[in-house]
C-alpha cells in the first residue's frame, strides 16, 4: 500500500514530540565521540559520561595526545571501552590527517573514515551540519520492514528505499522519529500496537502479526 509519509510523520510527532537525537552534543566532534560511545550502550549512560568527558577533551588533539589507558578509564562505564578508545583515537587521527582537523561535511566522504560507517556518517553530518540524511540504525531497519517502507535487510538498500518514498527535506526528521518510535513503542520483542497511531498504515499490524 502507498504510504502517506506526511501523515505518518505527523502521527509520530504526536506520539514522541519533535524529532531529536537523545545524545547530548554542542559541536560535530562531540557528536562523533558520543556516537562511538553509544554502541551497545544507552544514550542516557553516554550522556552521563560525556558531561564530564567533553569538559576535559575539547578538540581532536586532546583525544590524539592522551594515553590510551587514561581515555579508556574516562569512558569505561560505556562498555567495550578499549575498542571505543581505539576507535576515537583512530577517527580523530584520520580527521587530522585527511581533513585538516575538521569533521567532514559530506556523508559519502565521512563514511570512508575507518570506524565511522555509513549509519554514523548520516547521523553526524545530518545533525551536526543540518543536512538531509537517512539514518538507518537497528530501529529504522526493523520498523522500515514492519511499517512497509522496505522489504530489505541490508542498511544501504533500506536507505535507498526510504529515499524513494520520503521527501528529501524529511529524511532526517523521519529517521529520528522512527528511531524514537522503535525505542519507546514499536519494540523488537513486544511492539505496543494498541498504543500506536500508525495501525492503519502499518503492514505489521494490518497483517495480523502479534510478534516478531
Amino acid at each position: 500500500m502507498t504510504k502517506d509519509v506526511r501523515s505518518i510523520i505527523d502521527k509520530l510527532k504526536t506520539m514522541h514530540g519533535e524529532p531529536r537525537c537523545e545524545l547530548n552534543f554542542t559541536d560535530p566532534l562531540e557528536l562523533v565521540v558520543a556516537t562511538v560511545l553509544s554502541a551497545q550502550c544507552t544514550d542516557e549512560r553516554v550522556n552521563k559520561v560525556t558531561e564530564t568527558l567533553f569538559k576535559k577533551y575539547r578538540n581532536i588533539y586532546d583525544y590524539i595526545n592522551v594515553i590510551n589507558q587514561e581515555l579508556e578509564n574516562d569512558i569505561r562505564s560505556t562498555g567495550f571501552y578499549k575498542n571505543k578508545a581505539r576507535a576515537i583515537k583512530n577517527i580523530t587521527e584520520e580527521i587530522r590527517d585527511r581533513f585538516h582537523g575538521e569533521v567532514p561535511r559530506d556523508i559519502d566522504t565521512f563514511a570512508t573514515v575507518k570506524g565511522i560507517g555509513r549509519k554514523s556518517a548520516n547521523l553526524i553530518v545530518g545533525l551536526a551540519f543540518d543536512k538531509p540524511a537517512v539514518i538507518v540504525d537497528t530501529h529504522v531497519i526493523r520498523l522500515s520492514n514492519r511499517i512497509g517502507f522496505s522489504d530489505k535487510k541490508d542498511p544501504d538498500k533500506i536507505e535507498q528505499d526510504i529515499k524513494k518514498v520520503v521527501p528529501e527535506d524529511m529524511w532526517t526528521a523521519f529517521s529520528l522519529l522512527i528511531t524514537l518510535h522503535g525505542r519507546y513503542l514499536c519494540k523488537a520483542r513486544k511492539p505496543e500496537c494498541e498504543r500506536c497511531l500508525l495501525q492503519n498504515e502499518c503492514d505489521y499490524r494490518i497483517g495480523g502479526r502479534s510478534d516478531v
